[in-house]
């Protein structure tokens, strides 16, 4: 029992269990073909942020992908607290949790195998906060490369579903870390446009006013639409819309959004300083502390407590 109570706990299959009981066949349709969808929050002082919105958007994403996880979005939200609970003594003072909710199409049985679990698989778990490894983000800014990788058309598949199949967004950042295995991905659209990265949206300023990618081609990002309505308290007019690589060499400042690091500035874009240089600029650093007095913690103070 004691080597079970160091282990976080995870929800599975409607059991809560240690996370090394949780075993996936290997006929999942997952593992076999990406054939599930996915979401993930994170934790201010272990409080989840805006955990309605993100299982909204997870049950979008099954919809989209026509798979039933067998719970309301009500029952999803209270299985996700739980798990949050039941780790409670294992999260550390100075950090935070991803929090992920995870339904496949289940597995795809030949009939011989007698594989317990008929339906969806149902998995809600978290873990750490990569606080450490992501730190210097906030002191240097991020660097930003553009792969050659396309982001996938949403004629093909809709890049609104946060499924499992992350390989387009995986070969992108392959080829970004083989150059600089410190940089970040930001994939252009089927039209040359800027898109999003890996989990991540992109933001430019230019003469005050605050411009993103249209949702059409990105995920929308629940930190996106955070920093947006934000923009919008503090009176910065922000507008979707396509942006390309003559507008990133022309932006005064670029951040990104994500759900681990809320936003974050971007120093250079292609090996090209932003703007002035100035890491952050100043209305990133203003909607910084928007986001962090929302959120009701610091979370850059969080992040660069780790150098």
């Amino acid at each position: 029992m004691s080597d079970l109570s160091n282990q976080r706990i995870a929800y599975f299959n409607g059991r809560y269990v240690p996370e090394s009981q949780v075993l996936v066949p290997f006929r999942d349709r997952s593992f076999k073909y990406g054939d599930a969808a996915f979401d993930m929050t994170r934790t201010f002082d272990g409080r989840p942020f805006k955990l309605k919105e993100h299982v909204e958007r997870f049950y979008r994403s099954l919809r989209y992908l026509r798979i039933d996880p067998g719970l309301s979005p009500a029952e999803m939200i209270a299985v996700s607290e739980e798990v949050v609970a039941r780790n409670a003594h294992l999260r550390p003072k100075d950090g935070d949790w991803w929090v992920g909710q995870r339904v496949s199409r289940g597995v795809d049985a030949v009939g011989d195998e007698g594989w317990e679990q008929s339906g969806p698989t149902v998995i809600v778990e978290c873990l750490p906060l990569p606080l450490a490894q992501r730190a210097s983000l906030f002191r240097d800014g991020i660097d930003v490369l553009v792969p050659s990788v396309r982001r996938t058309s949403p004629s093909a598949l809709s890049p609104r579903a946060k499924t499992h199949n992350y390989l387009n967004t995986i070969m992108a950042d392959l080829e970004v870390k083989a150059e600089n295995p410190k940089a970040w991905s930001v994939l252009l659209d089927e039209n040359g446009n800027l898109a999003e990265g890996i989990g991540s949206n992109i933001f430019l300023v230019q003469e005050g006013r605050l411009f993103t990618p249209r949702e059409h081609y990105v995920l929308p990002g629940v930190s996106r639409q955070t920093v947006i309505d934000l923009a919008r308290e503090l009176g910065i007019a922000c507008e979707e819309k396509d942006l390309d690589m003559f507008d990133a060499a022309n932006a005064d400042e670029i951040f990104l959004t994500s759900t681990s690091l809320c936003l974050c500035p971007v120093r250079s874009v292609n090996g090209q300083a932003v703007g002035s240089g100035q890491v952050p600029g100043p209305v990133t650093s203003l909607l910084t502390g928007a986001y962090s007095r929302f959120v009701g913690c610091d979370f850059v103070a969080q992040y660069l407590a780790k150098l």
